[in-house]
């Protein structure tokens, strides 16, 4: 009996772990499944408090409880200012650490803070992207005298004076942070040109004169050559400064556990570089490191051109897209809503495509305005959100609201994103139908997954008049009854045996029906 009974109990315990393990690859499956979001963590107007990254360490569990799996944050190191959102980079080794420009913490916070926030991140599941600014350098700590020529600004190409000596601010020597994390010191010869003369108080572009010295190429065409963006443009055909930028970049994603970058400016950067530097960090940290490159043009084959010259190993934002989105946000209705994918990187390159309806560049106030009306902007991220090709990315301003002067605020639209978020995370899954044969009310479907419990959806949007459409969810759907998620309508569908329904939506509006 003794005998009898421990085989009983021994059976007992196959048959519960066999229940066990017949479970956990059906959750892992669930869990690898999940659909893919980034949120860009700031907008241009927050606050000069310090306290972003202890703010985006305590909404973590948050960030995880409605699909965002990536987060992009802002320039994390030392600025002309401690107002600098990031952009104007001094110090790339200084991330809140050193008194340096007038303070130790950033705009967002110390490294300490930063890190922390990292850390619980990524404890709850969620990647992190790093802003990389390596276009130019601002604040530098000392002038030098460098020969240089004036430039046309609008074609960089020609020379509109000759050879004379300028005051540039060019030396840069981190007294604050000394040798420690590098001893790189950059001079004069490690860049092109600047927009300031300091013995004249003059503003003018300057490309600077010396051996080797010239425009790096290729960067986009725009006014003629357009390495030059802003303060002292780094020459990235200077083999020291091609180093140590990798070097960088190595160093950046270590310190902080980083998980990918967003590279900023990089139609004013040379392209195959930006290839190889992407190719050296992810061999010397032996992470994947995904990478989306800000190629800010509303012009997919310039988008696509860089594409080809990084050999595709990173991604791109698909600005055109947003125009598209700006574009049927302003015309009254009267946008052709069949034509939102003509032209974009997502129709061409949908591997390679981040998604997005807005960011800080395109936000009002900033210098590529281009807003997407906030009437537009749910049927926007529904469109990013819901269907199967792009990577999305949520703007914090329009999720959280921004900061600016009444003139400048974007409201928050929190409560309208939360359903279509759920949405991505939970239903938009499966084979895509897709139903834009209409001026104004466009569609499209997923069926859904099995290994995705009431997975499948079906959205409408329209920048005019309501309507609907009879479109198809799959046969493995029939007899469900579903309803729409954003409570925009209160229509109850039941899918018929053939897997088809007829689905409804308001007037200027979005619904995404999903399994009751």
């Amino acid at each position: 009996m003794k005998k009898k009974g421990t085989k009983t109990w021994f059976v007992s315990i196959v048959f519960l772990l066999l229940a066990v393990l017949t479970v956990a690859p059906g959750d892992k499956a669930e869990a690898a499944k999940q659909n893919g979001t980034m949120m860009q963590y700031f907008e241009w107007y927050l606050p000069n408090d310090g306290q972003h990254w202890n703010r985006l360490r305590t909404d973590a569990t948050y960030l995880k409880s409605i699909g965002v799996s990536a987060v992009w944050t802002p320039p994390a190191y030392k600025g002309t200012s401690q107002n600098d959102v990031g952009y104007g980079a001094y110090d790339l080794y200084d991330l809140g650490e050193f008194n340096q420009k007038g303070t130790v913490r950033t705009k967002y916070g110390t490294k300490a803070e930063l890190k922390s926030a990292v850390s619980t991140l990524k404890a709850n599941g969620i990647q992190v992207y790093g802003d990389v600014v390596m276009n130019h350098k601002g604040g530098a700590d000392y002038t030098e005298n460098v020969t240089a020529v004036e430039v046309n600004p609008s074609n960089r190409n020609q020379e509109t004076s000759g050879d004379y000596m300028i005051q540039a601010w060019t030396g840069f020597n981190f007294p604050g942070r000394g040798n420690t994390h590098s001893s790189f010191k950059w001079k004069w010869y490690h860049f092109d040109g600047t927009d300031w003369d300091q013995s004249r108080n003059a503003s003018r572009i300057f490309k600077f004169r010396g051996t080797g010295k010239a425009w790096d190429w290729e960067v986009s065409t725009e006014n003629g050559n357009y390495d030059y963006l802003m303060y002292a443009d780094v020459d990235f055909e200077h083999p020291d400064v091609a180093n140590e930028m990798k070097n960088w970049g190595v160093w950046y994603a270590n310190e902080v556990g980083l998980d990918g970058f967003r590279l900023d400016a990089v139609k004013h950067i040379k392209h195959n570089y930006l290839g190889d530097w992407v190719n050296h960090v992810r061999t010397r940290t032996g992470k994947e490191m995904f990478t989306v490159a800000e190629y800010w043009q509303n012009d997919v084959n310039a988008i696509n051109n860089y594409l080809a010259k990084v050999n595709y190993n990173h991604s791109v934002f698909d600005a055109p897209l947003h125009y598209n989105f700006h574009y049927a946000s302003q015309s009254g209705g009267n946008y052709d809503m069949r034509n939102l994918l003509n032209g974009t990187v997502v129709a061409t390159h949908p591997t390679k495509a981040v998604t997005l309806v807005e960011n800080h560049d395109s936000q009002p106030g900033q210098s590529l305005e281009s807003v997407v009306q906030s009437w537009f902007k749910p049927l926007a991220y529904a469109f990013i959100l819901t269907r199967a090709q792009g990577y999305p990315s949520v703007f914090y301003g329009d999720m959280y609201g921004t900061n600016g002067n009444s003139s400048y605020e974007i409201p928050a639209l929190k409560t309208k994103l939360e359903p279509l978020l759920k949405a991505r995370k939970d239903y938009a899954y499966g084979t895509q139908h897709n139903y834009m044969d209409h001026w104004d009310v466009i569609g499209w479907t997923r069926e859904g997954d099995g290994t995705k419990a009431k997975s499948g959806l079906a959205t409408l949007i329209t920048d005019g008049p309501g309507g609907s459409k009879w479109m198809y969810v799959g046969k493995q759907n029939a007899g469900e009854v579903w309803g729409d998620l954003t409570g925009n309508r209160g229509d109850k569908v039941t899918i018929n045996a053939d897997g088809w329904g007829q689905f409804y939506v308001n007037g200027g509006s979005v619904s995404v029906y999903v399994q009751q």
